[in-house]
């Protein structure tokens, strides 16, 4: 008898986002007073994000990735949008973006002219 895999069903992102919300919310974080702070957090995890990356630790970088995304969804909340709708927006401003990749980072055609 073969060892049989478990995979787990990933919940959506909308699953995701809801639950944070109420973890956020029943923690009393979901408050416009806490945005500057919770923007600190952002930047927290976004330091340590790159401590990771920069050290090529799989496994902090999987768990960075996801602390960035935690703190940005509360912000978020915070100042009163959905996560959902602000990542909507910037699709909506970037999917007819044109411009080249320099050095593995996407510069706008704009910005281009500039320099």
């Amino acid at each position: 008898m073969k060892d049989e895999i478990k995979i787990e069903k990933t919940p959506s992102f909308d699953d995701l986002k809801n639950e944070i919300f109420k973890w956020a919310n029943n923690k009393n974080l979901i408050h416009i007073d806490n945005v500057n702070r919770q923007f600190m957090k952002v930047v927290e995890e976004l330091g340590e994000l790159s401590s990771a990356i920069l050290k090529k630790d799989q496994e902090n970088i999987v768990d960075g990735l996801g602390d960035v995304l935690v703190t940005v969804i509360i912000l978020n909340y915070q100042l009163g949008y959905s996560p959902t709708y602000t990542l909507n927006e910037a699709y909506k401003t970037i999917k007819y973006r044109t411009g080249k990749t320099v050095d593995g980072v996407f510069v706008k055609d704009t910005d281009l002219k500039d320099s």
